[in-house]
C-alpha cells in the first residue's frame, strides 16, 4: 500500500492530514476528518446526497472524491438551510399533539361537568318545588275565580231586597237591581 497526501484544494477542504490508498479514494476516517463529523452524521448526509458508500474485495468501506464533494455539499445545505424533518418524524409530532390536545379534551370535559354537577346539585328540588308553587298558584287562582263569582251572584241577591218600613225589606225581581 503507497500512501499519499490527499489534495485538499480538490475537494475545498482545509489542509488536515489524511491518508489514502489512491488519490480517488478515500477511508470512512479521512471522509469524517475532511467534513469534521462523525459516523452518524455521515449516513445521514449519505441519506440527504443519495450515495451508498462502496465496499472493496475485503469488505472496507471507501468513497470517492465525487462522494466526497456532494456529502460536503449536503452538509453546507443542511447547515444553511432550516431543520426539516422527515415524513414519519413530523407525523410522530402530529400524532403526539393530536393525542396532547384530546387528553386536554377530555381533562377540560371532565372538570367542567364536575363542576356543574356540584353547582346544580340541589337544582333538582329546587324545579320540583317551583313546578309544586306553580300548581298551587294556579288552584288558588281558579279559588279566587270562584270565590268572586259567588260574591257576585250574593251582591246581585242582596241588591234585590228593597227597604220597607220598619227595618222590614222587599225583595225585588233580580232583573231589576243595578248589577
Amino acid at each position: 500500500m503507497n500512501l499519499l497526501r490527499y489534495n485538499y484544494e480538490k475537494v475545498g477542504v482545509d489542509n488536515v492530514g489524511v491518508s489514502e490508498v489512491n488519490e480517488n479514494i478515500l477511508s470512512p476516517q479521512d471522509v469524517r476528518k475532511i467534513l469534521d463529523t462523525d459516523n452518524m452524521e455521515i449516513v445521514k448526509l449519505c441519506k440527504k446526497a443519495d450515495i451508498s458508500p462502496r465496499k472493496t474485495d475485503d469488505g472496507k468501506t471507501y468513497f470517492s472524491m465525487d462522494d466526497v464533494r456532494a456529502l460536503k455539499q449536503a452538509k453546507e445545505a443542511s447547515s444553511n438551510a432550516p431543520a426539516t424533518m422527515s415524513k414519519s418524524a413530523s407525523q410522530l409530532v402530529v400524532d403526539t399533539l393530536l393525542t396532547s390536545l384530546q387528553r386536554m379534551e377530555s381533562n377540560i370535559t371532565t372538570a367542567v361537568s364536575d363542576l356543574l354537577d356540584t353547582r346544580l346539585e340541589g337544582m333538582d328540588e329546587v324545579v320540583v318545588e317551583l313546578i309544586r308553587c306553580k300548581t298551587e298558584n294556579e288552584n288558588l287562582k281558579n279559588q279566587i275565580e270562584e270565590l268572586n263569582k259567588e260574591n257576585y251572584a250574593l251582591k246581585k241577591e242582596n241588591a234585590s231586597f228593597k227597604p220597607f218600613m220598619f227595618g222590614l225589606y222587599s225583595k225585588e225581581d233580580v232583573q231589576n237591581t243595578l248589577f
